[in-house]
């Protein structure tokens, strides 16, 4: 037939299209399964109650002290202040004690709050100095807040801060915050594993037997003695006590 030309494609480009057409046919689907199989995996660890890296939030423009608290400014020049997520899966479930009032005025590394679980009291400390300008109000009548949301919904204070730039200069940030986060996980295990050598018959109560990975909220189980040291090791200064009505006793012992 006149005009027609005949050109066999595996003499020219197209077996180049064909190759690159069927990896990727074989590329898509496998990158597919595999992120559904990780994501699957780090559903299945959160379902299963387990403590790694995986299980965290740490939001991205947050500032978080070496004490596990955090903070974030806000375009208004008043910065929120809170527990990170890591310190809340150690613990458990924890109730706020207020102990600032709006107004006070408060400096870096002073006592902010302290929170309970099961009797236990750990004291937290200030990230940033400035004024309290309000408590969350809403974890009066919803305190799981803080367990739940603890960078949205569960902060503790507002505060107009007086010294920022100073006050959040060593502390961390985005990737920083999660290396951070795997090193205090680190530390955990061997403080937990400590702990049990020194306080627990039932380890596997608190560590999974097949890796060594951790049950949330592994403190939990354990006794007062061993939120001492965790006081002293993770948030800082040597200060809990067993339960608010000997905190109170002893503080109105004090003043008097």
């Amino acid at each position: 037939m006149d005009g027609f030309t005949y050109k066999n494609i595996f003499e020219t480009k197209g077996i180049e299209y064909l190759a690159t057409i069927a990896f990727f046919a074989i590329l898509i689907p496998f990158w597919l399964l595999l992120n559904r199989q990780i994501k699957t995996k780090k559903q299945s660890q959160k379902s299963a109650g387990i403590l790694n890296i995986n299980t965290l939030k740490i939001p991205q423009g947050v500032f978080f002290s070496k004490f596990h608290t955090w903070t974030h400014l806000g375009v208004s020049g008043v910065a929120r202040v809170g527990l990170d997520d890591l310190l809340l899966h150690m613990i458990g479930e924890v109730k706020f004690d207020r102990i600032k009032t709006p107004g006070e005025k408060i400096k870096k590394g002073d006592l902010l709050a302290r929170i309970e679980h099961k009797g236990n009291i750990l004291k937290v400390f200030s990230p940033i100095s400035g004024e309290i300008m309000e408590a969350n109000p809403v974890l009066t009548t919803n305190p799981e807040l803080l367990n739940e949301d603890p960078y949205v919904k569960g902060w503790l204070y507002k505060i107009k801060p007086i010294s920022w730039t100073a006050d959040t200069y060593s502390y961390y940030l985005a990737e920083d915050a999660t290396l951070f986060s795997r090193q205090e996980l680190d530390k955990f295990k061997e403080f937990i594993s400590a702990s049990l050598g020194k306080y627990s018959p039932q380890p596997s109560m608190l560590i999974l037997q097949d890796g060594g990975e951790l049950l949330d909220q592994p403190l939990s189980g354990l006794p007062p003695e061993a939120w001492q040291e965790f006081q002293e090791d993770f948030l800082g200064k040597k200060t809990l006590h067993r339960n608010k009505g000997c905190l109170r006793n002893q503080e109105n012992q004090k003043k008097s």
